[in-house]
């Protein structure tokens, strides 16, 4: 736990902050908790502040309860546990988050997959159990991996997985889905200026900062200890932000990087040359967070040609991917978004 907590801290540094202020209008209220295996921090600008960001931590609570695949009342804990045998009724917004992962399977050919839960425990990368596990085990555990095996009841909204053994883990989705919730509380009490930062995975600025401008986040330099060196700065206004990365969680044996972002066709890490990359969505569409932490994932695995193609198609989504080469390759209108770029990188294109 700790070591994936420490590894979320630098992830993305937030380069500006909110100061407080007196007015009501301007009131600022700002928590930190750890929610999701993950250090949240939540701020605020509004009369409400306060009440926003409280309520927003009570709904990331439920959302972990739900979502939790090592708490034994959660939706896919129990889904899990009954893989192969019954259907699970389970509440609305895990069958959202379970749709859209099957969706976009199907859009990227597999590449994104929430049913890698048996390939997950295998390695137990950022557990005290990681390891290297034989091409014979992980042999055995592919066949229960596939979104096609999913099988859903919407009349009943339940779900089933179809292979005992089989498990499902949203944690590529799920933090994105969560800060969307906090948005709308945020909207409800009429927050125009803040930062949601799930983890640093998810981040969602609210309007401007205390100077009126647009917010800066620092994307960290994939192969620094130090927090404070970034790759470059990016400026957000009413946009969501996602950032995967092989230095989230990861052990090194024998020279090699095993992390934990893991290939569904193969069941080792993905193996293509990329180190991180950056999603950015701008549109009004009220699930953007959950698509940006989803996509982050399936670019890193699909790598430069074919994730950019496969970003080309999406409107108002743009993104970085940076290799271990130190290129950056980007898609047409993200270039321009990078500032202070860091010396030790360049454009691919």
């Amino acid at each position: 736990m700790k070591k994936n907590i420490c590894a979320i801290l630098v992830f993305i540094s937030i380069v500006l902050n909110f100061t407080s202020c007196d007015s009501s209008r301007n009131k600022y209220y700002e928590k930190s908790n750890i929610v999701m295996d993950t250090v949240v921090t939540l701020s605020a600008y509004g009369e409400n502040s306060k009440e926003a960001v409280e309520e927003s931590f009570k709904k990331l609570d439920e959302i972990n309860e739900m979502a939790s695949t090592n708490i034994d009342t959660s939706d896919i804990y129990k889904i899990n546990n009954s893989s192969g045998e019954s259907y699970v009724q389970v509440h609305p917004e895990i069958m959202k988050m379970i749709e859209t992962s099957i969706k976009y399977s199907k859009l990227s050919d597999g590449a994104f997959d929430i049913t890698l839960g048996p390939i997950i425990d295998l390695w137990g990368i950022g557990t005290d159990n990681e390891r290297v596990p034989s091409d014979e085990e992980i042999k055995a555990k592919l066949p229960l991996v596939g979104c096609d095996k999913i099988s859903i009841n919407e009349e009943e909204s339940s779900v089933m997985l179809q292979k005992k053994g089989m498990a499902l883990d949203l944690g590529g989705i799920a933090k994105g889905f969560a800060a969307d919730e906090v948005l709308k509380i945020y909207k409800k009490y009429n927050i125009e200026n803040g930062l949601i930062n799930l983890g640093s995975s998810s981040i969602y600025a609210v309007g401007k900062n205390k100077d009126n401008n647009k917010w800066s986040v620092g994307i960290k330099h994939p192969r620094s200890e130090d927090s404070k060196n970034y790759l470059g700065i990016i400026k957000l206004s009413n946009e969501a932000l996602s950032t995967s990365g092989d230095y989230e969680r990861y052990f090194i044996k024998d020279n090699k990087r095993y992390h934990h972002i893991i290939n569904p066709k193969t069941g080792y890490p993905a193996d293509n040359g990329v180190m991180s990359d950056t999603m950015v969505i701008d549109n009004d569409d009220e699930d953007k967070n959950m698509l940006a932490d989803l996509l982050t994932t399936t670019v890193f695995i699909l790598g430069p040609e074919k994730g950019l193609n496969l970003i080309k198609t999406l409107p108002n989504v743009s993104c970085e991917i940076t290799t271990s080469d130190y290129k950056i390759y980007t898609s047409d209108d993200f270039k321009d978004r990078i500032t202070d770029l860091n010396k030790e990188f360049e454009f691919a294109n």
